[in-house]
């Protein structure tokens, strides 16, 4: 299992598109994936409705955790998502 705090560098944060394609990108991977923000809210990222109920904004720091075979990839995948602007 691994674990890394990014800060979320689209501007427009995670709105409803960029949300979908995330949760795209985790289903591609065996992994479980989970995406946690400051105040314990931990949901699955393979999951559209709980990845919308995150509300993610640009500038704000979120923790991913990858379990799985194919942790590694998704990790490195999803960071470079999070973080591109």
């Amino acid at each position: 299992m691994i674990t890394k705090v990014v800060t979320i560098g689209k501007q427009a944060g995670l709105e409803a598109r960029a949300t979908a394609l995330l949760v795209q990108m985790a289903c591609q991977h065996t992994s479980k994936i989970y995406l946690e923000i400051a105040d314990n809210k931990k949901v699955n990222a393979k999951s559209i409705m709980g990845m919308m109920t995150l509300g993610l904004n640009a500038g704000e720091e979120v923790t991913i955790t990858a379990d799985g075979e194919d942790e590694e990839i998704a990790m490195a995948e999803i960071e470079k998502f999070l973080t591109e602007q």
